[in-house]
């Protein structure tokens, strides 16, 4: 395993920063160094030595091509949503902030494509695409702060991956600068792509150690026409759990279904404010489920073959919702779990995945992990593609037995994943906190190409040092 000794930022560096992006565009002061160095993931705090702020593709190559020089730590950052420390700048040295890359550059509904920079939000694409009937159906919870660039880091998903896919299935082609400073294209704008190695995929979930991106160019689809929403409770998690797979055995494929347990709806509740519905005392967890698509009639018999699985599972009474400003609200719960959870307690969260049948056994296991080592946890997540987050909550747990004995227990919930056939991380991406746990679902020979790939792009390995694994 490589280690690397970086040079630290001299003023000579400064002096060539400034004169790439002008001195408007870079800084070293202490409360905005602070501020670029936390994201979402936890406490967590790495200053870089300076911050730099390019507005052209020629500056990040410039920027690039002076880091890689004279082997200076380079971490590009996004919106700084992220939930595993990917954008940290856990080495010091420059840190490339990437928000003057925010244009939709092109709309080309012929082709139903959207070129765009990363720096875009993924709510402001979504809303100028549906203004001439396109869709992009990528929807993280964050998706009204967090960029398209972070999302292509991490091939992010959301509620509609389900039904539509990740991240990954809707980039046709890419601009990237290499840690080198050249500038390439990734691929090609067209929907079928046999012409050598796919560099674009290779981009995607590289969560920033393989290149810069500066446009994408995204594959669109048509708007659906309509949508429903059911909001169907249960006494027993484990078995909203296990209706979740018997409603693809009966051929319907839901645009969402969303899982929360109960103490994730109170928080979130509690934390969103003005949203209110009743909820028994004895219902354990919700599944919000929604179908979309153009012919209503269709629609209405999926929710009534839905209904019927649920209720084969001892659901409770399924409410519908039936106006816009309902399906908001319901929404909002689910998308803001995250925030509320951080707002209770200092807690670590655990982006695992299984397939979907696997769901149930995943949900016992953790709790039974939980009663093992005596902690709390909530869950919620994507329970149609089997992607539930464990948010793990310190409450009164010492701090010996969060540093010492949580890792143990996370390790046993991760070694459960691989043992359902699943995974560590379904979309938030291993960046700083997980890399330790690579090992749990590779063995050594792998993890030796994806250094080998990195030392190819990378051989001063320069770019977001110290993410996935060690370098």
């Amino acid at each position: 395993m490589t280690k690397f000794n970086y040079n630290k930022v001299q003023s000579i560096t400064l002096q060539g920063l400034e004169s790439i992006v002008g001195s408007d565009y870079i800084s070293t002061a202490s409360e905005e160094v602070e501020r670029y160095g936390q994201d979402e993931t936890e406490d967590l705090l790495y200053r870089a030595e300076v911050i730099v702020k390019p507005q052209t593709v020629e500056q990040v190559s410039a920027i690039a091509k002076l880091c890689h020089t004279e082997k200076i730590p380079l971490t590009v950052r996004g919106a700084g949503t992220g939930l595993s420390g990917g954008a940290l700048p856990i080495a010091g040295g420059v840190l490339m902030s990437m928000e003057y890359f925010n244009k939709i550059l092109s709309i080309d509904e012929r082709n139903l494509q959207a070129t765009v920079e990363p720096g875009l939000i993924n709510y402001h694409l979504q809303e100028a695409v549906k203004k001439v009937g396109l869709f992009y159906p990528p929807d993280p919870a964050s998706w009204g702060s967090c960029s398209l660039g972070g999302n292509i880091a991490h091939s992010s998903g959301g509620p509609k991956a389900v039904k539509y896919g990740t991240t990954r299935d809707y980039v046709l082609n890419l601009e990237v600068v290499l840690p080198s400073g050249e500038i390439i294209w990734t691929g090609a704008n067209t929907l079928k792509y046999s012409t050598g190695y796919n560099l674009t995929h290779l981009m995607i979930g590289s969560e920033g150690t393989l290149g810069i991106v500066t446009k994408i160019v995204f594959k669109l689809i048509p708007f659906p026409q309509h949508d429903l929403l059911m909001l169907v409770p249960f006494k027993s998690a484990e078995d909203a759990c296990k209706s979740v797979a018997e409603v693809f055995k009966r051929g319907i494929v839901p645009s969402a279904m969303e899982f929360m347990e109960r103490d994730a709806i109170d928080w979130s509740m509690k934390f969103s404010g003005g949203v209110n519905f009743d909820i028994k005392a004895d219902w354990e967890a919700l599944l919000l489920v929604e179908v979309d698509g153009n012919n209503m009639d269709v629609l209405l018999k999926d929710c009534e073959m839905i209904s019927e699985v649920m209720q084969n599972n001892h659901c409770d009474e399924i409410l519908f919702a039936d106006s816009a400003d309902q399906k908001n609200a319901l929404w909002k719960i689910r998308r803001k779990v995250g925030e509320a959870v951080k707002s209770n307690s200092v807690y670590k969260e655990e982006d695992t995945v299984v397939p979907r049948a696997e769901l149930p056994q995943l949900l016992k296991g953790v709790k039974d992990i939980g009663k093992k080592y005596g902690f709390k946890s909530v869950c919620y997540g994507h329970a149609g593609d089997g992607n539930l987050h464990v948010n793990i909550i310190k409450g009164d747990l010492s701090d010996a037995v969060w540093h010492n004995d949580l890792p143990v227990a996370i390790t046993e919930i991760f070694e459960l994943c691989k043992a359902l056939g699943g995974t560590i991380s379904g979309e938030h991406g291993i960046g700083l906190v997980q890399k330790p746990y690579m090992p749990i679902v590779f063995p050594e020979a792998q993890l030796a190409l994806m250094r080998g790939i990195k030392k190819v792009f990378d051989p001063h390995y320069i770019l977001n040092p110290g993410k996935i694994f060690e370098s």
